[in-house]
């Protein structure tokens, strides 16, 4: 079979598309297996025109490889399967079935799902079920940078960050934008104290072993950068904070209008079968 697959894709294997394109004519056959054929056409409808030669290539070769296998798991499952196994009538109607189902609920939702959430219907909820937005790890408001040590815009940078003036921030920010190799302004947004680690390359537990009164400093030893977080914010423990919580509430609020149309949608099938007898229930006697 390896001699079979090597005579069949050593022509793509050797060349570019473009030089496939050189060798064979429009829908001339460019592979084959059994009485499959495969075209130049459908070949180049995979492969980009505007890649180089040497990534072409491995797309003709990775096409015409599944391509041709497909094929040849085809014939051997063919020739191999019983008559009752080659049978897959009940799993294409299984399938076919769920899918034109999936199809209508998705159209039915999109018909009628009401998508406005408001504010107070999120506050609403985050009051009647504060126990499941206990905090798993601390949430942080923050300004972040990693900037050189030996960088003469440091101390400003550091120093303005950590203002209260919104004059003294702004000024962070374009200083920092151009100058250090990174800068975030998160003091507005709350954040997950794993996900801010992951800036400073430690762990939560790490970096919070560097925090002293409202920042974060973390020096590398085998680094010439610094990296710094002013904590405009501080949550170690308790119920998550409201805005913390809004996307996921949001989330969870139109999941249930979903399920609740859904619910609505088979309620309404059965009654309206059952009330036409198009749905019929005999009872055993």
């Amino acid at each position: 079979m390896r001699r079979i697959i090597l005579s069949l894709l050593l022509p793509a294997l050797l060349c570019s598309c473009n030089a496939i394109s050189s060798l064979v004519h429009d829908d001339q056959v460019v592979a084959k297996v059994g009485d499959h054929k495969l075209y130049r056409s459908e070949l180049e409808s995979f492969v980009p025109n505007m890649i180089p030669s040497e990534d072409s290539t491995r797309l003709a070769e990775q096409y015409i490889n599944s391509w041709a296998m497909d094929l040849l798991y085809l014939e051997v499952a063919e020739a191999e399967l019983s008559k009752e196994e080659l049978d897959v009538s009940k799993e294409l109607e299984d399938f076919r079935r769920s899918l034109l189902k999936y199809r209508y609920e998705q159209r039915y939702i999109n018909d009628r799902l009401d998508t406005l959430i408001t504010d107070e219907q999120i506050r609403e909820y985050y009051q009647a079920h504060e126990e499941d937005f206990a905090l798993k790890r601390p949430v942080l408001k923050v300004r972040f940078v990693d900037v050189m040590k030996d960088s003469p815009n440091k101390d400003a940078i550091l120093k303005m960050m950590s203002s209260d003036e919104y004059d003294d921030v702004q000024r962070a920010d374009t200083l920092a934008k151009s100058t250090a190799l990174r800068y975030f302004d998160s003091s507005d947004t709350w954040m997950d104290a794993g996900e801010l680690a992951k800036s400073f390359g430690l762990d939560y537990v790490e970096m919070l072993r560097n925090m002293k009164g409202d920042e974060i400093r973390y020096e590398p030893e085998d680094r010439s950068d610094l990296m710094v977080a002013h904590v405009c914010d501080f949550q170690r423990t308790g119920t998550a904070p409201l805005d913390y919580c809004s996307e996921r509430i949001r989330d969870i609020l139109m999941s249930a209008r979903k399920h609740e149309l859904m619910n609505s949608l088979e309620r309404d099938l059965l009654d309206n079968a059952l009330e036409k007898k198009n749905f019929v229930i005999y009872q055993n006697e």
